[in-house]
């Protein structure tokens, strides 16, 4: 009961302390559109990023996500959440050893040849511990932070309020279907039972590929907010940013086919291609491969949604709009007519533009990382503002924010490949059938059924 009631004063403590900055941001923004203030929206993005600021938890991702997501918050929105960081220190090893005796038992240590007690990384919902097998195996232990459920529910409510703030400033995209987009995976990711089954997965699809590593887990010392996994030894992907453009293109290339093989071969993404979930690996300073380093944001998509993926590509390669209109109803778009398909294919042509070219050529001249998708995305804004409002299908959420963090990384890295090429090849010979038949016998294979 004891510790019913801290999780509980845990959650209502949560709620005042991230309501009361987000409530007295809205009541700003509230009085701006009563009184006819006429005061930079920048100033209410700013205010917005200080009531979030030094938050460690979900609703930091949740902001971090809704960042990369075009125009599903304005564009100074966007911005300035684009640019938070987690500033909370990760857990002391007091609080360490507490949550590991939880998951394994008093005798945890003994588990483990040696384990750090200092954690190697910190993120938004658990830190990383280095740590040694008994047969001598360097391991990876990610382990939750405290209470992570209640926060999660806590974060989820609040949400809605940042959704609030955008439809007060004239949004004209209907927010429903993010938020429950980003609800169901964030909710995913607190289960590392689950994110073990993805590592499965991956492990399973790329075991033939020496370019691509993904780590063994350890059963055994997993739980559902533990998860114990191979150590991939490798450098930071954006250490090669001054590398030559012979390793930066190869590495590119080999994060392309990382993010577009699993979706047009099994029907899933990486949702959040962060250059911090890689790691590259070769010897002498040479690129011979990327490691593969988090699972928590896996989406598993249906079959037709993937093939229409694909037949928007086509659509938009020959010009057959009946393809295009196709694709779009497949996606989930509703009411589609001649000003909604310009509309979109703004931001389609975007997507998919350095892949309609039979050139080498770079990802977009002159942009930088954090600027990627923004413009495009204004004029989507602009345009729909004018005709009215549209209800982004879920499906779409993390499939284009995941083109998006991918395309940054491919401007951090300044790379130029022939994306036309390298697309064609992950297309070639598409099949619903195939995809489906391989897609089943995966996920089955991997236990996500």
């Amino acid at each position: 009961m004891g510790n019913e009631n801290n999780r509980l004063a845990g959650r209502v403590k949560r709620y005042a302390r991230v309501g009361a900055g987000l409530s007295g941001v809205a009541v700003k923004l509230a009085g701006t559109r009563i009184f006819g203030d006429s005061r930079d929206p920048d100033r209410f993005a700013t205010d917005l990023a200080k009531a979030l600021g030094g938050l460690r938890g979900p609703l930091m991702k949740i902001a971090q996500l809704l960042s990369a997501i075009p125009d599903a918050l304005p564009p100074a929105y966007a911005e300035a959440l684009g640019e938070l960081q987690s500033n909370a220190p990760p857990m002391g090893w007091s609080f360490v050893k507490r949550r590991m005796r939880a998951e394994l038992g008093v005798d945890w240590q003994t588990a483990f040849e040696n384990f750090d007690k200092n954690s190697s990384a910190a993120a938004s919902l658990g830190q990383v511990h280095r740590a040694a097998h008994k047969n001598g195996q360097h391991l990876a232990c990610k382990l939750q932070y405290p209470d992570m459920a209640s926060t999660v529910e806590a974060d989820l409510n609040q949400l809605e309020v940042i959704f609030a703030l955008h439809r007060r400033m004239q949004g004209v995209i209907d927010t429903s279907q993010i938020a429950l987009e980003l609800s169901d995976r964030i909710r995913e990711e607190l289960d590392y039972i689950r994110e073990a089954k993805h590592i499965s997965l991956y492990r399973s699809i790329f075991q033939s590929d020496e370019r691509i590593q993904v780590p063994e887990t350890f059963p055994e010392l997993s739980t559902g907010r533990l998860l114990t996994m191979e150590w991939l030894e490798g450098r930071p992907l954006l250490s090669f940013r001054e590398h030559s453009a012979d390793q930066r293109n190869r590495l590119a290339e080999i994060m392309f086919r990382a993010w577009w093989m699993p979706l047009t071969s099994v029907g899933i993404i990486h949702g959040d291609p962060h250059p911090g979930n890689y790691s590259v690996f070769g010897e002498d300073n040479q690129v011979a491969g990327i490691n593969l380093l988090d699972y928590g944001c896996i989406r598993i998509f249906p079959p037709r949604f993937v093939e229409s993926v694909v037949a928007l590509y086509r659509g938009l390669e020959a010009g057959d709009e009946e393809l295009i209109v196709s694709a779009y109803e497949a996606w989930g778009f509703k009411g589609i007519d001649r000003e909604l398909i310009d509309i979109l294919n703004i931001w389609a042509r975007f997507i998919y533009g350095p892949m309609l070219e039979d050139r080498k050529r770079s990802l977009a001249d002159g942009i930088k990382p954090g600027q990627y998708g923004r413009k495009e995305a204004f004029r989507v804004h602009t345009a729909l503002k004018a005709r009215g409002p549209l209800t982004i299908p879920r499906e779409f959420v993390f499939m284009d924010r995941a083109a998006i963090g991918l395309g940054s990384a491919f401007l951090h890295l300044d790379a130029e490949l022939n994306f036309y090429q390298l697309f064609q090849e992950q297309i070639d010979g598409f099949d619903l059938d195939s995809l489906t038949v391989r897609q089943q016998s995966e996920i089955e294979l991997a236990g996500l059924l």
